[in-house]
């Protein structure tokens, strides 16, 4: 089964954390801090393969997480960093944040591998927070948290033409005779439930790559049918072909059939009712004489004034079908092939948690209830704690940082001794 979107969980790696230690060793009464750095945390990596053209791996995998950073160690030991996750997805997947859709990554044309998590940093070990009044920390940087997203995979075709109509108009046939595609056909409405890609070759010229677009229908805008599901496809191609029955051979008008799927194109995305069109008069071998003309006639004066060419064709037997082929390659070289990439419009690195510094609460001998940290010392250093808003920013510190609510784990009581360096004062809730 061809899939072309999937919802997935990622997740980078998580920092290691530093390590608390000290340097013991024989004939050394007071070797100070050695504890090592915690490694960095995996990234969480997508990147293109050639090999695939659907999303159907991530129908049984739904859960891709980077690996974690090894704790630092002893003896100013480093941990090791996570392994990176490399995510492989197929060109033209398009990577969205899914509770608010938006773009994180186009995975298409330049874009072959995007680092869309980066894994936490690894905390720092207590040999880094050693200063003249704190010459033994007792405390380490915890490791950074990984980053969690929950995205949206959408595969968008990459083709330079789309094939749009209605079911049961010959697509599927028409891309079968001009390419190397070989779609089922059936004389059933929705016989294609799956976009086919193709490769045209011209004579003495670049090919291109045409896209058959399954059977719209009424609403699919709004997502009736499988409308979303086809219509996506149709947004990287660079001209539209409308192929219609122009013989009414099943009661449909085919001039309703193309401002049908106009107004469908319109509503879906503005920008797809200004892309160059042309219209392949399908099925005009089963009418003869005036009545051909006529059939013909009437699309020609429908939709020539508005700049979109017409052409007779038979599928079937091929009749017409290199004059359309050769239009369409001339006015693919007019057009800018600039190609279409999706902007970036959700940062994940931006919602990266805080990186905490640490410290530590302990209680001495004497019930003092001990707070240590490199961020505490510097906080006191320049904060004027006998002035009414030194004192209030002092009490929002304690209360922000998570200090007061570690006190209170921790059993402290009103009128207990709090000392935080050479700070002291008693502690009322």
């Amino acid at each position: 089964m061809f899939a072309d979107s999937a919802k997935i969980y990622i997740r980078s790696g998580k920092g290691g954390d530093g390590h608390v230690s000290f340097r013991r060793e024989m004939f050394v009464a007071a070797g100070g801090p050695d504890g090592g750095d915690g490694g960095k945390g995996g990234d969480l990596i997508f990147e293109v393969d050639d090999g695939l053209n659907t999303l159907n791996d991530f129908r049984y995998i739904r859960k891709y997480c980077a690996g974690d950073g090894e704790n630092g160690g002893k003896k100013r030991c480093s941990g090791r960093d996570g392994a990176d996750l490399v995510v492989k997805v197929p060109e033209g997947t398009v990577i969205k944040e899914t509770e608010s859709g938006k773009v994180i990554a186009d995975m298409s044309h330049d874009n072959r591998r995007v680092t869309v998590l980066k894994g936490g940093r690894g905390g720092k070990g207590n040999q880094h927070y050693a200063t003249p009044t704190m010459q033994v920390p007792k405390y380490a940087q915890p490791g950074q948290s990984g980053r969690e997203l929950n995205v949206t995979l959408e595969l968008k075709m990459i083709a330079d033409v789309g094939l749009v109509g209605f079911p049961n108009v010959g697509k599927s046939t028409l891309i079968s005779c001009v390419t190397n595609a070989r779609p089922k056909i059936a004389n059933y409405h929705f016989t294609t439930l799956n976009p086919v890609l193709g490769v045209v070759d011209m004579e003495g010229s670049r090919g291109f790559v045409m896209a058959d677009i399954p059977g719209l229908i009424e609403g699919a805008s709004e997502g009736v049918g499988l409308g979303h599901e086809f219509l996506k496809h149709i947004e990287r191609t660079r001209v539209l072909i409308h192929v219609v029955d122009a013989a009414s051979t099943e009661g449909r008008d085919p001039v309703d059939d193309i401002e049908k799927i106009n107004s469908e194109l319109v509503n879906y995305a503005a920008s797809l009712a200004d892309k160059p069109q042309v219209i392949a008069a399908n099925k005009l071998d089963v009418l003869y004489g005036e009545e051909r003309e006529e059939a013909l006639n009437r699309l020609k004066e429908a939709f020539e004034p508005k700049g979109i060419k017409v052409f007779p064709i038979s599928a079937v037997s091929r009749e017409g079908v290199k004059e359309l082929l050769d239009y369409v390659s001339g006015l693919l070289k007019t057009i800018d092939v600039e190609p279409i990439v999706f902007e970036q419009e959700y940062f994940p690195e931006n919602e990266i948690p805080v990186f905490d510094e640490p410290y530590t609460v302990e209680v001495d001998e004497e019930g003092v209830f001990v707070v240590e940290g490199p961020r505490i010392e510097r906080m006191l250093g320049y904060t004027n704690l006998d002035s009414e808003k030194g004192f209030e920013f002092f009490q929002n510190f304690l209360k922000n940082n998570g200090i007061l609510e570690e006190l209170e784990a921790r059993g402290i009581k009103d009128g207990d001794t709090v000392r935080m360096y050479g700070l002291v004062f008693d502690y009322y809730k």
